[in-house]
């Protein structure tokens, strides 16, 4: 611990606003313990924080020993610590209804017979479309502001990337569309016999949409209320990952809180009878703490120890809270 230069506490006095947290990584790292520590940690502040799961592959339940799935749920004895997995299944229909009603009013805008749910489906088959009712219901949660923190729990850090950067994506998508569309609309009053103005309801949902992606992107790229921490094993592959992935979330703009570093086995508990294997493995972690100290020096925030037990449950998660915040 003696390398770090910031540690999480002193990060988080630094940060007194802070309101949007997230843990991100590659799968397996530990991202969902720090998220609840964190979470636990937070509301031991008196702080109201409520943990979310961004990832569709929910494990916040399992994590806590109690069901949060659909709705946000009291948790860990934690007077003002709220836990909530998205119901994904229910947002994707939502936006699926919420699509069919557009693009069946613009069928008859256009004045073009097909049905729309032919294009309903061929735009919800898309890969990407889980992704993107999983943003509108995280930027759903940021705009009701009923609490005073918010921790998110992300999907391994590819899905991350996509999912925060989609603000920025929308925005670029939405001004090309209403670009398309002014350009139709005055064709459209050009060709008409009638000179009556004309309401564009598509119009206006995309000015609406526009300023939501703007309001998004004011607080995902705030380094004041926003942080983005990468978790990491002191192995080589997650520190690819990260390494790689700092850049992309710098290129969105999106604030990095700093790295924290998981399961690094306790030297002192290690003996030289110790079975070669666990010799073997404190060896590779001190090369690869090495490589940590180098790529990402003083943004190392905590070096959380391997604990002799899963993490799970409160009991335990309030142990990772103290590590992870000395």
């Amino acid at each position: 611990m003696s390398g770090i230069t910031m540690n999480m506490t002193d990060y988080m006095k630094a940060h007194p606003k802070l309101k949007y947290v997230f843990f991100g990584g590659k799968g397996g790292v530990g991202k969902t313990i720090m998220a609840g520590a964190a979470a636990l940690w937070f509301a031991k502040q008196g702080k109201k924080t409520l943990l979310a799961s961004t990832n569709p592959v929910h494990s916040l339940s399992n994590l806590l020993n109690q069901d949060v799935f659909g709705k946000p749920v009291l948790i860990c004895d934690e007077k003002h610590c709220f836990a909530f997995e998205i119901d994904t299944k229910d947002s994707i229909e939502r936006s699926k209804k919420e699509i069919r009603e557009k693009i069946a009013w613009f069928l008859k805008f256009a004045d073009i017979t097909i049905k729309a749910e032919e294009f309903v489906e061929s735009a919800t088959m898309n890969p990407a479309f889980e992704e993107s009712a999983m943003f509108e219901n995280m930027i759903d949660l940021m705009f009701k502001d009923e609490y005073e923190i918010y921790v998110f729990d992300t999907a391994p850090t590819a899905n991350a990337r996509r999912l925060l950067g989609m603000s920025k994506v929308y925005s670029l998508w939405v001004d090309k569309m209403l670009k398309s569309r002014g350009e139709a609309g005055v064709l459209r009053k050009a060709l008409s016999y009638t000179k009556k103005e004309e309401k564009d309801p598509l119009m206006d949902y995309l000015l609406q949409f526009k300023d939501r992606m703007a309001n998004a992107k004011v607080l995902l790229t705030d380094p004041q209320i926003t942080s983005f921490f990468f978790v990491t094993l002191p192995e080589s592959l997650p520190i690819a990952v990260i390494n790689r992935f700092i850049q992309w979330f710098h290129d969105f703009g999106i604030p990095v809180g700093g790295v924290i570093v998981n399961g690094l086995i306790q030297k002192e508990m290690v003996k030289p009878e110790s079975p070669e294997f666990v010799r073997n493995r404190v060896k590779m972690q001190d090369e690869h703490m090495e490589e940590i100290w180098q790529t990402f020096g003083d943004r190392v925030r905590s070096i959380v120890p391997l604990f002799d037990t899963e993490i799970q449950g409160p009991v335990m998660l309030r142990k990772l809270a103290d590590r992870l915040f000395i």
